[in-house]
């Protein structure tokens, strides 16, 4: 037992890394082209100047760091803090600290090539694209601006919307190798303390090598990873941020990424688009309700043709029983099968238009659909009645303003055709059921998925399956849980007085 324990130690001695050292941490990044390390010397001083060029504004560098340590006198590392017009200089001697701050965009300087301590200055070098309008979420109406990949100018999207000090900007570092910075927004005094120490958490926990998007993240903190039903709402819309963080939710960013997320969601939220708020009330309530038949189309449409002309004839009016009749003679496939064909073509033909130039896709998409469609109705491979049905599912499947949620109305349909093949309307009945067992059980950090509807909280039902006016709405939704449930008094914004 004695020597296992000594064979154990040696192992783990032997396995542990040793600690860290600058000279290690320059021999390393010597190996790159871009590290610079050299000695800068003026009027008889000089010191060791540490970066990588490709990631500090060499102007910067030369204007604001260089040239006043060339014009002044400076003894020690705090005289070089002191003489420098920059926030934020840190003088340490932590390998790590330097190591990190270097490789983003930091500049290091010692006093001597051997000393551990030196001054980090940031100069790091902003290369970002410019504000433009949403691509996914584009609307008639409202703001046209959308996230970039820049985290920086993101948060000041939001700021600038919400200028409050209780807006709180939380940062992390994720990734063992990409060091991703992630940002927990969240305005305090409204969003439950609760549902930010679960994301915080969730987020600090992560172990993970590289971080490039923020679906990451939210395939990593979902409660149920193997859903395919999403548990966050992905938006490119710094006003649909604000909004939902001002009823008490949060909002997570990542740096080069130009999506943000948002918890806890519900499943309503997927077909409510933000353009909604811009529209009169009763217009904006009809639209939602126009989505959600759209979405029902879509999925129940195709298996229920499949179940219908395999299982109960006997449904089918008889003037239309003649036409289906005409039109499915001369098929050899059953319906299942055809069904599936033309929902695979329909697939591709997406994926291919999605993968193109935009230019190139538009035109393989509208081109194809009518060169296929029309030539498997004429060589009797498909009938026009089916051909009809599922490009009204594959339109149905567009209205959903969330793209998460229209990639899994896609998927969904494929079970529900199955189940229509064994067993008929019964099989899509107990798909219907198993779907809906499973948002029954599905939260999003902790909280039911199906709310308002289950459980039923009638308050909440003024703002999702329709919109009903601003003033009917003075309470934030129960779902969120808020510290402040109170928008504004329902009294005086009823009144509408005007000042005589």
């Amino acid at each position: 037992m004695f020597n296992w324990l000594q064979s154990k130690k040696k192992k783990k001695a032997q396995t542990s890394k040793p600690a860290p050292t600058l000279s290690g941490l320059f021999d390393t990044l010597s190996g790159s082209s871009d590290f610079l390390h050299f000695t800068f010397e003026t009027d008889g001083k000089s010191c060791q100047v540490t970066y990588i060029k490709t990631l500090v504004n060499p102007d910067f560098i030369h204007t604001h760091i260089l040239s006043p340590l060339s014009k002044k006198d400076f003894r020690n590392l705090e005289d070089i803090g002191e003489l420098l017009p920059i926030e934020n200089i840190v003088i340490t001697d932590c390998v790590e600290e330097i190591q990190n701050k270097i490789m983003s965009g930091h500049i290091f300087i010692q006093m001597k090539e051997k000393d551990r301590k030196g001054v980090l200055i940031s100069a790091v070098a902003n290369e970002t694209r410019q504000v433009t309008t949403p691509e996914v979420e584009f609307s008639v109406v409202g703001p046209k601006e959308a996230f970039v990949e820049s985290l920086d100018t993101n948060i000041n999207l939001i700021r600038k919307r919400l200028p409050l000090p209780q807006l709180q900007v939380k940062e992390v570092r994720v990734g063992k190798i990409s060091k991703t910075r992630v940002v927990v927004l969240y305005i305090d005094g409204i969003a439950n303390q609760e549902n930010i120490n679960t994301v915080m958490q969730r987020i600090q926990d992560l172990e993970y090598d590289q971080i490039s998007d923020s679906s990451f993240i939210t395939q990593m903190i979902a409660d149920n990873s193997n859903s395919p039903f999403p548990q966050f709402v992905d938006t490119e819309r710094p006003d649909r941020v604000t909004s939902v963080l001002s009823e008490g939710k949060i909002a997570i960013i990542v740096d080069g990424s130009p999506h943000a997320f948002t918890v806890p969601i519900t499943l309503v939220e997927f077909f409510s688009a933000f353009e909604d708020y811009f529209l009169p009330w009763h217009i904006a309530s009809s639209f939602r309700l126009i989505r959600l038949g759209a979405v029902m189309f879509s999925v129940l449409s195709t298996p229920l043709y499949v179940a219908v002309l395999t299982y109960h004839y006997e449904m089918i009016p008889t003037r239309l029983l003649a036409t289906l009749v005409s039109s499915r003679a001369a098929i050899p496939f059953p319906p299942i099968i055809e069904a599936v064909i033309l929902e695979l073509t329909i697939e591709l033909l997406r994926e291919a238009g999605a993968r193109l130039p935009t230019k190139v896709g538009q035109t393989i998409g509208i081109v194809g659909g009518i060169v296929i469609g029309t030539a498997s109705v004429q060589a009797g491979l498909t009938s026009n009645v089916l051909l009809i049905i599922i490009a009204l599912a594959a339109l149905a499947s567009f209205t959903t303003p969330i793209y998460q949620m229209s990639n899994t109305i896609r998927l969904i349909r494929f079970p529900f055709l199955l189940f229509a093949q064994l067993w008929g309307i019964i099989g899509v009945s107990m798909c219907f059921s198993f779907f809906l067992a499973h948002l029954l059980k599905l939260t999003s950090i902790g909280r039911p998925y199906l709310a308002p509807i289950y459980p039923l909280r009638i308050k909440d039902l003024r703002d999702a399956l329709f919109r009903l006016p601003f003033s009917w709405q003075a309470k934030r939704p129960i779902q969120m849980r808020p510290e402040d449930s109170a928008r504004f008094d329902k009294g005086r914004a009823l009144a509408k007085k005007d000042n005589k």
